[in-house]
């Protein structure tokens, strides 16, 4: 190791339902095939919010996978990396080999690990981690890390595109203009797609979405139709729920054209009651989108080196230190931040 590296370093620890610590630990050691990464930028996901907020994490966890940062130190056998590159963490290495993984859907790998339950090593919710050389990416020249730092959620949203089957020239509905949403509604302007509405009862989150070019609706807007039979006056060609409130969903299903599709983006603790007769009459999709496609991390790169794509709308415009983790989950949960939140470890608090 560099001997002019810290000894320890500030980790935001989850103690318990709606309690994070910050704390120090020894600083951990590369292995064979890993890298010791300084932590940049890592964005705050909705998981966190779930982990935290409602109590599905995992004591003592250091959380935080959307992040950016530099190669501090290099583990035993590693090549093709050097002290000093940009970084961004790529998805968990899968199997490789099984059906899904043959058929370009590593998201469905019969290896992968159980959500939020299976122990993990330290995230990046700390000023360094370490990762496997098989999940590093490289960041290309001239995009900032704080921007780079994107990459995972955008990854997510695109996939949600992709299971949607996404086309420009479609009518698009969101439900859920936070985060995931709003990189959804960048990502698909970005694909060509010019008609697209998102239901979200906040103002904030309702200013940013509009502000990316949607045309933006509350919840109570989305009426039904009378009977399982009818459509809307303006049925939509697909529907992306990122919310994870069963109202969202039973209204996004009712919303769409004969033929439509419905990809369930967010997730929840509580189920939704479908009208399964709507389903069955219209032939309608109900689908889920879990993390990414194949190809997602370097399209999403791509869309971020793209001069014209929104990181500045997307991304909220002051950054948070570790000791502000927890009021930031609290202002994302209540709809006071709409934007990406980036924990930033070596600012205060």
């Amino acid at each position: 190791m560099n001997p002019d590296l810290p000894t320890t370093h500030r980790v935001a620890v989850f103690a318990g339902k709606g309690a994070v610590e910050v704390d120090e630990r020894p600083l951990p050691v590369p292995g064979a095939g890993e890298v010791l990464v300084r932590v940049s930028h890592c964005g705050v996901c909705g998981s966190d919010i779930h982990f935290v907020l409602e109590g599905w994490g995992r004591p003592g966890a250091v959380e935080g996978h959307e992040w950016s940062g530099t190669v501090a130190a290099l583990g035993p056998d590693v090549t093709g990396w050097a002290v000093g590159d940009l970084v961004v963490g790529g998805p968990s290495p899968r199997c490789g080999t099984c059906e899904y993984c043959l058929a370009k859907r590593p998201s469905l790998c019969t290896g992968r690990a159980s959500v939020g339950v299976d122990a993990h090593p330290d995230g990046a919710f700390a000023e360094y981690t370490v990762v496997s050389t098989r999940q590093l990416i490289r960041v290309p020249d001239g995009l900032p890390l704080r921007a780079a730092a994107l990459v995972e959620p955008l990854s997510v949203s695109l996939h949600a595109l992709t299971r949607g089957g996404v086309t420009a020239g479609q009518r698009l509905l969101v439900t859920g203009g936070g985060p995931i949403g709003a990189l959804a509604v960048a990502a698909a302007r970005a694909m060509g797609v010019t008609d697209i509405v998102v239901s979200e009862p906040h103002p904030k989150r309702r200013a940013l979405c509009e502000r990316l070019g949607a045309r933006v609706v509350g919840p109570e807007d989305l009426v039904p139709p009378p009977t399982p039979n009818d459509v809307v006056a303006e049925p939509f060609d697909v529907a992306l729920e990122c919310s994870g409130h069963p109202a969202a969903m039973e209204a996004a299903l009712a919303q769409l054209a004969r033929g439509g599709t419905m990809v369930l983006v967010g997730a929840g603790a509580r189920n939704p009651r479908l009208d399964n007769n709507r389903v069955l009459l219209n032939e309608l999709i109900v689908t889920g989108a879990f993390v990414y496609d194949h190809d997602g991390h370097g399209r999403a790169l791509d869309l971020l080196c793209r001069p014209d794509f929104p990181t500045d709308v997307l991304i909220e415009p002051g950054d948070v230190g570790l000791g502000g983790m927890l009021t930031a989950l609290h202002g994302l949960h209540d709809g006071d931040l709409a934007g990406k939140v980036m924990i930033v470890p070596g600012v205060a608090p």
